[in-house]
């Protein structure tokens, strides 16, 4: 059974720095990444890393936040700089083999 576990939220004050994991269980996964969820909106995707390394991010939060990976760990990464307030949401990881898993979230809050 695939599990994916989140750590690493909390409060954090605008202009810090968080950094999430995701420990996920059983094999190497091609592609990891992480999505956000936000109060009173829908889900949306915030970064992606392939196997390879290759990473994509949606437009909000390039050049602020960086996705890695650990392979022999089986752990994908979420570092978050500079925050702002509207970075506040439940934060997803998932991974993909055949099917798309995903974790329970890990809430972030960033105060102004």
């Amino acid at each position: 059974q695939v599990q994916l576990a989140e750590s690493g939220g909390g409060l954090v004050q605008a202009g810090g720095s968080l950094r999430l994991a995701c420990v996920v269980s059983g094999s190497i996964f091609s592609t990891m990444g992480w999505s956000r969820q936000a109060p009173g909106k829908e889900r949306e995707w915030v970064a992606t890393i392939t196997n390879g390394g290759a990473t994509d991010y949606t437009a909000s939060v390039k050049g602020r936040f960086t996705i890695s990976r650990d392979n022999t760990k089986n752990t994908v990464y979420l570092q978050m700089n500079s925050l702002k307030p509207e970075d506040t949401a439940v934060y997803y990881c998932n991974a993909r083999r055949g099917a798309l898993y995903w974790g329970k979230g890990t809430l972030v809050t960033v105060s102004s």
